[in-house]
């Protein structure tokens, strides 16, 4: 992740403050997390839910004299209700582990963390600075799992460049998405694209323009297309576009001049996983854009992933995001 747009994380400031949203950080003795945790209380945006021994990150605090105000801290070596948690998360599992697997796997940070979300002890989880993607995903996987009529996550894009803002999805998690998974991804875009102040409309892109080519893979599209269209029929989308066709007016009237997207698209649903990313990668390198994310979506709780290399913003930026997804379900 990078430096994001001031206005952009000003308008999700507003959004969170005040919800008292708690979210884990499972990488509480990392400098970067602990600092974005220390500022993140001092703004009152969220409580921070730090995981680890309490006389660790108390000493790492005062080295970076950072006060522990306006946060929670859970030892899993320690945590006194740890046997509900055990059966709770035996039972989630339904027999995939025994009491004394759970036992050890909550001794795990990421487990633990994800286990407080699941357990409605916090309302989403931000990890990734120490830990791979997978260390992170799986847990939400097999704990917070998926929303209803959902089958897998995906992980989107903002791209940010001045006044500009677009979505791009999926750019990080499914290689070979079907017509279903991309009917899926479209979706749940245009609503991540909404928390963003983005009016969706919605682009599911080809390499081909309303048949100006057949294949199977624009055939795929094309149902995706339709999938889409019933999961939400209010949703201003259309396809199959190549990109210019999508978000050039003069091009969209030549080649698509009935459909409601004419150059105007803000979110892009990209056929594969290739496509999403190294379209983004060109528009962040070769067109400035500034590219936020990867913001995982569709799970039942929000949980999200940091880059190993990211800096103390991108935490703090990544836990608000974080907090104003969870403002999108009950808690």
């Amino acid at each position: 992740m990078v430096d994001l747009n001031n206005d952009l994380f000003d308008i999700l400031k507003e959004k969170a403050r005040g919800w008292d949203r708690k979210i884990v950080f499972p990488e509480a003795l990392d400098p970067r997390v602990l600092a974005a945790a220390g500022r993140l209380a001092a703004d009152e945006v969220l409580i921070p839910v730090l995981i680890g021994s309490m006389e660790s990150i108390q000493e790492k605090a005062d080295e970076m004299n950072i006060s522990l105000d306006r946060m929670e801290i859970y030892d899993p070596a320690k945590y006194v209700a740890i046997d509900e948690m055990v059966a709770a998360f035996v039972e989630r599992r339904k027999g995939k582990v025994t009491e004394s697997e759970a036992q050890n796997l909550l001794l795990n940070e990421n487990y633990f963390g994800t286990m407080l979300v699941y357990m409605k002890k916090a309302h989403g989880l931000v990890s990734g600075a120490i830990h791979s993607t997978a260390d992170t995903v799986r847990p939400a996987l097999q704990i917070i799992k998926m929303k209803p009529g959902l089958s897998k996550t995906s992980g989107v894009f903002i791209m940010v460049r001045g006044e500009e803002q677009y979505v791009f999805a999926d750019c990080a998690i499914n290689i070979a998405p079907d017509s279903q998974d991309l009917a899926e991804i479209a979706v749940e875009s245009a609503k991540t694209a909404a928390m963003f102040d983005i009016d969706p409309r919605v682009a599911m892109l080809s390499f081909s323009t309303k048949g100006s080519a057949v294949s199977d893979e624009t055939k795929r599209v094309e149902t995706a297309l339709q999938l889409a269209r019933v999961m939400d029929p209010e949703l201003i989308i259309d396809g199959e576009f190549q990109f210019d066709a999508a978000i050039v007016p003069s091009v969209a009237q030549k080649k698509a001049p009935d459909s409601p997207l004419q150059g105007d698209a803000n979110v892009f649903i990209f056929p594969s996983l290739e496509a999403g990313n190294i379209g983004y990668k060109i528009a962040q390198r070769l067109g400035g854009f500034e590219a936020i994310g990867p913001i995982l979506q569709g799970l039942n709780s929000p949980v999200n992933d940091l880059s190993r290399g990211c800096s103390e913003e991108d935490v703090y930026n990544l836990a608000l995001v974080t907090a104003v997804q969870s403002l999108g379900k009950s808690s």
